[in-house]
């Protein structure tokens, strides 16, 4: 069996399978019921491929919407649907797929935890993004510039990572789902000298997948 792609997609309905890279193989056994195999290009472009066989019958798709659809006697046929065909037959699952990796980064006052102007305004966007996704996996981590002790700047950058997180859990994002952590001075940006306030140091990076 070859790998799998980055997302296949099966519909026990009718099954369905979307790659974006790589190859899947249908199992050889005929299926029974009708079975549907699609191609859906990635969010960049990019069109990957499967490989549907069934009684000995074997058929690469590996065009944007193309497909292969399996009849019940296990024949295979060559097939094209439309991106609103996909999208219609298969919205739910399609909905129901993790969104695009994606990272944040916002900025704080020296020596606080709360956001600049500039921060709170780009919030509204962070904030949009996560509670689009059904269920979004985080990781906030904050950091500071290289102004104070070691010890005072991990306890800062780990508040400012935890307020963050605080406003993503009044937002509905449970808890569970939230991981934070404070670097402190350690992963700077921009290089400086002890004891420099640079504000693009001062930052919460948020990842979500």
């Amino acid at each position: 069996m070859r790998p799998l792609a980055d997302r296949t997609l099966p519909f026990l309905a009718a099954l369905f399978a979307a790659a974006l890279s790589g190859c899947a193989q249908a199992p050889t056994t005929a299926p029974a019921t009708p079975a549907l195999f699609a191609v859906v290009p990635g969010s960049d472009g990019h069109v990957g491929a499967i490989v549907v066989e069934r009684e000995g019958q074997r058929q690469v798709v590996d065009t944007a919407y193309g497909a292969a659809r399996v009849s019940a006697d296990g024949s295979t046929k060559p097939a094209r649907l439309s991106e609103e065909e996909v999208r219609k037959t298969f919205g739910a699952t399609l909905a129901a797929l993790p969104g695009k990796p994606t990272s944040f980064v916002l900025h704080f006052l020296e020596g606080r935890d709360e956001l600049t102007p500039e921060s709170k305004a780009e919030l509204d966007k962070v904030l949009a993004e996560l509670k689009r996704r059904p269920l979004p996996d985080i990781v906030v981590i904050g950091h500071t510039d290289t102004v104070g002790t070691l010890a005072y700047n991990d306890k800062l950058s780990l508040a400012r990572a935890e307020r963050v997180r605080d406003m993503m859990v009044a937002l509905g994002i449970p808890a569970s789902r939230i991981q934070v952590a404070g670097r402190g001075k350690r992963e700077l940006v921009v290089q400086t000298d002890e004891n420099v306030s640079e504000a693009r140091n001062r930052r919460v990076e948020i990842n979500v997948r």
